[in-house]
């Protein structure tokens, strides 16, 4: 791979106290990726701060910046890690260093990354309709899979079945918890640990873990959900599902049921899920209970290392912040 045309150094770990630095460079290059897709007027806002903070623990050393010789933020690359599930995002360049080759080093980077983990899924995904981003990633060995669909459901009464949750459990009882749920996880998609984003989620007291239980007791399901507004100063709208698995498809409906509940507790108007279209049918029931499709995005693997589709139950896992 042809090496960039200009000169920064990195990767190099990204601090926490470079956030707003972080937070400009990504909204001036995703804004400026609008305007050249002819949505002139959008601009895209700086995302919350506690989210990066979570999105930069729970990548790790995955968690890359690069810079330019004057030390400025110039690109950037959070390549996480679930398990064998591997994904990338976000991932920028500053806008004046676009088409450079910036991007092909910072993709790379992730892929390296990956792979050094032992990662047999390495993904990201992207708008759809912008023919350039798509055209690169395919140039850097990804192919399409499917569409990612992000619909909102109203938030459920208040006297639907009670949530439970993650936060209230402590000590042996968490512990217990957490093993069912990675018991869970690998059931549905073998390989699968998402044991770090739900520790990250508690620990910095962006969300929590929804779960569900079958008639003796132990997890057939579970959500990790955030709470917070995606968007700095802005005020909670609502739930955002980042990862849901069920252990077989007739649970979904209860676990949704109490993610209404939770997202009217935490002042929500509704609650957002990424359905992956591995699942046609789930797109179709959900639209059929009144859910609203409000976006769409490509999901994109690297060859060979695609994305499992499962043969029992569901898994919905966010590529996104």
């Amino acid at each position: 791979m042809s090496a960039p045309r200009i000169r920064l150094s990195g990767p190099e770990p990204i601090a926490v106290d470079e956030i707003p630095a972080l937070n400009l460079v990504f909204s001036d290059a995703f804004s400026e990726r609008y305007r050249r897709d002819g949505m002139t007027g959008v601009r895209v806002p700086p995302l919350n701060p506690v989210l990066w903070r979570f999105a930069i623990e729970a990548a790790g050393a995955g968690a890359m910046c690069w810079r330019d010789a004057q030390g400025r933020i110039a690109a950037f690359n959070l390549a996480h890690v679930s398990g064998r599930e591997g994904w990338m995002g976000p991932l920028v360049v500053r806008e004046d260093l676009q088409g450079q080759g910036v991007g092909r080093e910072i993709v790379t980077a992730g892929i390296r990354r990956l792979l050094d983990a032992g990662c047999d899924t390495i993904g990201l995904e992207t708008m759809p309709r912008t023919m350039d981003n798509i055209g690169f990633y395919a140039r850097l060995g990804f192919v399409p899979a499917h569409l990612t669909i992000t619909v909102t459901l109203d938030a459920g009464s208040p006297a639907g079945p009670r949530p439970e949750r993650l936060s209230a459990h402590q000590g042996v009882l968490r512990a217990r918890a957490m093993t069912e749920i990675a018991a869970c996880t690998d059931q549905v998609r073998p390989g699968a640990d998402y044991a770090r984003e739900i520790e990250g989620t508690l620990h910095h007291g962006v969300g929590d873990c929804v779960v569900v239980r079958d008639p003796g007791g132990a997890v057939s399901g579970f959500a990790l959900v955030h709470e917070v507004p995606l968007v700095e100063g802005r005020v909670l709208e609502e739930l955002r599902v980042l990862k849901l698995v069920v252990r077989e498809a007739e649970v979904l409906p209860g676990l949704i049921e109490r993610l209404g509940v939770a997202a009217r507790q935490a002042g929500a108007s509704r609650v957002a899920v990424r359905l992956q279209g591995a699942y046609p049918d789930l797109l179709r029931q959900c639209v059929a209970t009144g859910a609203r499709v409000r976006w769409t995005d490509l999901r994109m693997t690297l060859a060979g290392y695609g994305e499992p589709t499962p043969t029992r139950g569901i898994v919905l896992s966010n590529w996104e912040l």
